[in-house]
C-alpha cells in the first residue's frame, strides 16, 4: 500500500504523460498542416498551370488562324502575279510571232517589186501585203503601249520584263522604218500606197469607234451596285421596307422597288471581291446565293467584310447589294 501510494502521488509521472500528449498533439498538427498546405499550394498550382495553358492555348489559336489568313492572301497575291506574268508572255510571244510575219512579208513584197515590169496580179499581192504588215504594226504599238501601262500599275512587281518590252519597242520602230522605207520604194514605182494608207486609216478609226462602243457596252453591262447601314438608315433612305406577315408580324425586310443609284456605291462586279462590314452582325437583304459569298470573321465578335467566291453567281439574281448591319 505504501508503494502504491507513492506512485500515485508522484507528479512528475503526471507531467510526463502531459508532456508527451502536448508534443504528440503538437507533431499531429504540424503534419496536418503540412499536409493541407501541400495540398493548398497543388491546388494553386494545377489552376495556373491550367490558366497558363488555356492563355497560351488561345493565343497559339489566334496565331494560327492570323497566319493562314496571311498565307491565303499571298497564295492569292502570288497566283494573280503568276497569272499576270503568264498573259505578259503570251502577248510577248504573239508580238514576236507578228513581227516575224512582216519580215516575211517585207521579203516577199522586195522580191515581187524588184523587176522593171510588175504584173497586176503581183500588184494587188503586194498592196494587200502592205495592208496586212499596217495593221500588224498598228495592233503590236497597242500591245506594247498596254504592256508598259500594265507594268507601271504593277509598281515594279514585275520590272525584269522592262527590258523584254524596251527590245520589242526598239525592233517594232526598226521594222516601221523599213516598211516606210519599201513604201516610197513601191511608191517610185506608181503603187498607190497613199490611197491604200488612207484608206487604212478610214478603217483604222472604224474598228477604233467599235472597240469603243463594245468597251462601253462591256462596262455598262458589268456595273454594279452596293450599299451597306442599319435597317433605320436604310429605311431613311427609301432603300428598303418591310412587308408580307400578318397584322404587323412575320413581315420580311426587302429592298425597294424605286432606289436612285446615287445612293450606292457603283463597282465593276468583274473587280468587286469583298464588302466591307466592320460590325457584330450583317445580313443581305437582297437576294444571292449562298455559296456565292462568305461573312468573314475578324474576331468573334466582329464581321470583318463579305467575301465574294463567285462573282458571276452572286450577282446573277440583282446588280444590287442591300447589306443590313448592326453596330
Amino acid at each position: 500500500m505504501e508503494n502504491f501510494d507513492n506512485v500515485k502521488s508522484n507528479p512528475t509521472n503526471e507531467n510526463a504523460v502531459v508532456t508527451k500528449k502536448i508534443n504528440t498533439a503538437r507533431k499531429d498538427g504540424t503534419t496536418k498542416g503540412a499536409l493541407i498546405t501541400g495540398i493548398i499550394s497543388l491546388v494553386i498550382v494545377v489552376a495556373a498551370a491550367l490558366f497558363v495553358n488555356s492563355h497560351f492555348t488561345r493565343v497559339r489559336n489566334n496565331n494560327m488562324a492570323l497566319m493562314e489568313q496571311q498565307r491565303n492572301a499571298f497564295t492569292k497575291q502570288v497566283t494573280t502575279r503568276d497569272s499576270t506574268i503568264n498573259e505578259w508572255l503570251l502577248t510577248f510571244d504573239q508580238i514576236e510571232k507578228d513581227m516575224n510575219v512582216i519580215k516575211q512579208k517585207e521579203n516577199r513584197i522586195t522580191v515581187q517589186s524588184s523587176g522593171a515590169e510588175v504584173s497586176s496580179d503581183k500588184r494587188g499581192q503586194v498592196l494587200e501585203d502592205i495592208k496586212y504588215i499596217n495593221s500588224l504594226l498598228d495592233n503590236n504599238k497597242k500591245k506594247i503601249a498596254s504592256l508598259n501601262a500594265q507594268l507601271k500599275n504593277s509598281g515594279g512587281m514585275i520590272s525584269g520584263l522592262q527590258a523584254r518590252i524596251t527590245t520589242l519597242e526598239t525592233t517594232m520602230k526598226q521594222y516601221e522604218a523599213d516598211v516606210a522605207g519599201l513604201k516610197d520604194t513601191l511608191s517610185k514605182k506608181d503603187f498607190q500606197i497613199t490611197q491604200l494608207n488612207t484608206q487604212m486609216t478610214a478603217l483604222e478609226l472604224s474598228d477604233t469607234q467599235k472597240a469603243e462602243q463594245i468597251s462601253n457596252q462591256t462596262v455598262k453591262m458589268n456595273e454594279a451596285y452596293y450599299t451597306s447601314g442599319t435597317y433605320k438608315e436604310l429605311k431613311a433612305k427609301g432603300i428598303v421596307s418591310k412587308e408580307g406577315g400578318f397584322l404587323g408580324l412575320g413581315r420580311q425586310e426587302s429592298m425597294a422597288g424605286n432606289v436612285k443609284e446615287n445612293q450606292f456605291a457603283k463597282v465593276d462586279l468583274r473587280e468587286l471581291k469583298t464588302i466591307p462590314v466592320n460590325s457584330k452582325h450583317a445580313k443581305l437583304i437582297t437576294k444571292h446565293p449562298a455559296d456565292s459569298y462568305t461573312m468573314v470573321h475578324e474576331s468573334k465578335n466582329l464581321i470583318s467584310y463579305i467575301e465574294i467566291k463567285n462573282p458571276e453567281e452572286f450577282w446573277k439574281v440583282s446588280k444590287y447589294a442591300v447589306v443590313e448591319i448592326a453596330k
